[in-house]
């Protein structure tokens, strides 16, 4: 059966080849479509929420995508300890149903199913997209409560652009980053470098105690490159590789002394064909992971844990006028070991279907297919319908819904370590889901309200059996719903401008079994950002707000509430319009708050952090 299932994928595949070649050869170079590494997300995402972080906001924030998350969107982080692992919350859901897509490829950990949001910097990324919602149809497994987007685009207009962001601050903390861009008609190549490290040994407010064991030094690089090949070709590559080295901080109860090393290596390349109606598109991809953990890092004993994941892609996109088709093949071959991990590899077939239909100028609708054939597990159908309708220039609706899925990860299949062991037994997580919007914009504002509800069967929990011993197995049902509001605001008057944007969340995540909210999920979210320019002079303010947390299923322990407030002022002292410096100071905590987002893991109180920027 699983032979017939990857036959018909393969006969789909060639299907769509021979469509392609027989499509108008009359091309037309529209950069702007065929650049896009990630198209989906602009052309088959009209009913979902999608928020794009611009490059102000980004720099606002520290080099981690966690920092400019935090406080620009409704996901919540657990992090333990400021530089430590940080995990997501998206929705109510868990940090495995958050899917990281770097240039259209999801990155999550195929050993624990999530992505360290402090080992992504966001400084070489030209776009952060958040979009909310199921988007398993398009990005696979994980994406159940949203997905964020690292974005790459290359520019083809004739330019040499040099960038250099030097950041220095409390704790002695110091971040250098640089970044450089040439282009000419055929030809644009990008390349990046950061180096981000922190002594990190913060107080712990209103103790006589320190975080002694928190030191981190990281090391990110970024080499892009594309060539137009004739009239209607084009090649692009990308790479990204991250270097992690980090202390692990300990707790208000214990001590640590442990070290933790990773490895992160992404390779992209990408082959494009297309003309006026069809874009035909073949990508192969490599994505490497690797870890070292030193339960003490005086001495040489460590565990590991590797995996590399090889992917064929193949996409054929057809415009018919109001309707879009896209119709994707995509193959996998992923293989992983470690020190708590037998040598194990998995194979994957998928085939997937988007539809985009514009009915008129005011209503357009989509339609998602997906079906993953794996060689270990049964993966279930997956699809997705979305629309919106422009009531008024000024007042639109949107709906949204899905199914969407999770696969165990190899640590729940495959892990071997000492009290706990994996489920070969396992199934995948599914869940149903819907949504409803309807957004507000005239000149200057603009507010968004956004329901939503997620009904999910199968989570997979690790729960010690009657021996003592951990194993992950399929448990609760839990359903998450909320209310999402997001207002912006602009006004400019002679030489000032005035941003204001704010957002509130509302999220109710409960085990459907025992009616109890779920731990680190709170009830209300809100960020507010205040951002003023006059002449050379810049500042901003923001406020995050997190509701109290349970950090027990039973919800009889719990976090309280609290309140962080940054500012920072920015000045600049010369240049032209295409080249600038401008020197800024950062206050982070502002108010000095003692706070924990993880239990007996403070944040850090009141930090200052000074930074000069060139553009030349």
């Amino acid at each position: 059966m699983v032979m017939i299932q990857y036959r018909t994928l393969v006969f789909v595949l060639g299907f769509l080849f021979s469509i392609s070649l027989q499509g108008q050869r009359d091309s037309i170079v529209v950069l702007q479509e065929v650049i896009l590494t990630d198209v989906k997300l602009s052309q088959f995402s009209k009913g979902i929420k999608v928020k794009r972080l611009n490059d102000s906001v980004i720099r606002q924030n520290n080099a981690s995508l966690t920092a400019a998350l935090l406080y620009n969107s409704s996901i919540y982080f657990r992090e333990n300890g400021a530089g430590m692992v940080s995990s997501a919350s998206f929705r109510g859901t868990s940090a495995q149903q958050t899917a990281v897509v770097w240039n259209g490829i999801n990155i999550n950990s195929q050993l624990n199913g999530q992505t360290d949001f402090n080992t992504i910097l966001t400084q070489n990324y030209d776009h952060i997209v958040i979009r909310s919602g199921g988007g398993s149809t398009q990005y696979g497994s994980g994406a159940i409560g949203g997905s964020i987007h690292l974005q790459n685009v290359l520019d083809f207009n004739p330019h040499y652009r040099h960038e250099v962001l030097v950041r220095y601050g409390s704790l002695d903390s110091r971040n250098i980053n640089y970044n450089s861009s040439y282009s000419n008609e055929k030809i644009a190549l990008e390349f990046g470098a950061n180096y981000s490290a922190s002594d990190n040994d913060y107080k712990y407010l209103n103790t006589d105690r320190r975080n002694e064991n928190g030191a981190f030094e990281h090391l990110n690089f970024n080499a892009n490159g594309g060539y137009i090949v004739g009239e209607n070709q084009l090649i692009k590559v990308f790479h990204n590789t991250f270097i992690g080295d980090r202390n692990f901080s300990g707790t208000l109860t214990a001590p640590s002394n442990d070290n933790y090393k990773d490895l992160n290596s992404r390779s992209l390349l990408e082959w494009s064909s297309f003309n006026d109606r069809s874009v035909v598109r073949l990508k192969g991809a490599y994505i490497y992971e690797r870890f070292r953990y030193f339960p003490n890092k005086e001495t040489s004993d460590f565990s590991f844990g590797r995996s590399a994941n090889a992917l064929l892609n193949f996409d054929y996109k057809y415009n018919l006028g109001k309707i879009t088709l896209n119709g994707i093949a995509e193959l996998s071959t992923i293989q992983a070991s470690g020190s708590a991990i037998e040598k194990t590899s998995r194979n994957t077939a998928a085939g997937t279907f988007l539809l985009a239909h514009k009915v008129s100028e005011k209503f357009q609708y989509g339609l998602n297919l997906r079906k993953e054939i794996v060689q270990d597990y049964k993966s279930p159908f997956v699809y997705a319908l979305d629309a919106k309708y422009q009531i008024t220039p000024s007042y639109a609706l949107r709906f949204g819904g899905s199914k969407n899925f999770r696969i165990p990860t190899f640590n729940d299949l495959y892990w071997t370590g000492a009290g706990a062991t994996g489920n070969r037994n396992v199934s995948p997580e599914t869940s149903l889901q819907a949504e409803f919007g309807q957004t507000y914009a005239r000149k200057g504002f603009e507010i968004g309200v956004t329901a939503y509800y997620i009904a999910s069967d199968d989570l997979i929990q690790w729960r010690p059996d009657l021996t003592g011993i951990w194993s992950p197995m399929n448990l609760n049902k839990t359903n998450q719903y909320g209310l999402e509001v997001a207002i912006a605001a602009e006004k400019k008057w002679q030489e000032h401008l005035l941003k204001w944007e704010s957002s509130y969340a509302h999220t109710q995540s409960v085990n459907a079994e025992t009616n109890r909210q779920l731990i680190y999920v709170p009830k209300n979210k809100v960020t507010t950002n205040f951002v003023y320019q006059y002449q050379k002079w810049g500042w901003y303010y923001q406020l995050l707000f997190n509701d109290m947390v349970y950090t027990t299923t039973d919800n009889s322990a719990s976090l309280p509430s609290y309140s962080v407030s940054n500012t920072g002022i920015n000045y600049r002292l010369f240049g032209k319009a295409k080249v600038a410096h401008i020197v800024g100071l950062r206050i982070q905590n502002l108010f000095n708050t003692n706070y924990q987002n993880v239990a007996f893991r403070p944040m850090p109180g009141r930090t200052i952090q000074f930074q000069l920027n060139s553009k030349f």
